[in-house]
């Protein structure tokens, strides 16, 4: 994979040890010489956003409502990533078909309080710096494959991990779980 090919999925290979990325489905948005952008598309928190979210002024959160775990960086900073357009143009761009992304905070404030099925807010990202995201590659820690934004918006979170590794054509269990070091 080269810089420029994004957007693509990223799919973490079984012996990924690192903990922020197992088992992981990444979104790469962007991915130039300057390093790779994206968001961690299968993990939900797990208490509800109403615990976790501070507005000012206040907003009702829903009760129901999860975020979504995007990566490490950025912990802070909130995206909403989403099936249609909704809100102003200028917030937000098409990643690609079926898959837009925005950093509208009237639309993240409207999501706590009417969620979508459509739409998830997503807090924090996932980054690599220049070339770290090759070497990955190379050691063949990722799984690379079109964005599918059914895969994103229609499968449970705690089965796209799998579901992601058989559209590959093989089983999850079947794959190296070694490190390919000798």
């Amino acid at each position: 994979m080269s810089s420029g090919s994004a957007p693509i999925l990223l799919v973490s290979m079984p012996q990924m040890a690192d903990p922020d990325f197992a088992r992981t489905v990444v979104l790469l948005c962007d991915y130039t010489e300057e390093g790779a952008f994206g968001f961690v598309v299968n993990r939900q928190m797990s208490a509800p956003a109403w615990q976790l979210v501070r507005t000012d002024p206040p907003v009702r959160v829903d009760p129901e409502l999860r975020l979504w775990e995007g990566g490490p960086v950025d912990p802070q900073r909130t995206w909403v990533l989403m099936a249609e357009a909704q809100g102003s143009d200028e917030e937000q761009r098409e990643i690609c078909p079926g898959v837009l992304l925005s950093v509208s905070h009237a639309l993240t404030l409207e999501l706590l309080q009417k969620p979508s099925s459509r739409a998830r807010v997503i807090v924090g990202c996932a980054g690599w710096g220049p070339g770290q995201l090759e070497k990955e590659l190379a050691e063949s820690s990722w799984l690379t494959s079109e964005v599918d934004p059914a895969l994103i918006f229609s499968v449970p979170p705690d089965g796209m991990w799998e579901a992601a590794i058989r559209r590959f054509g093989t089983d999850p269990a079947a794959l190296q779980t070694s490190s390919g070091v000798q």
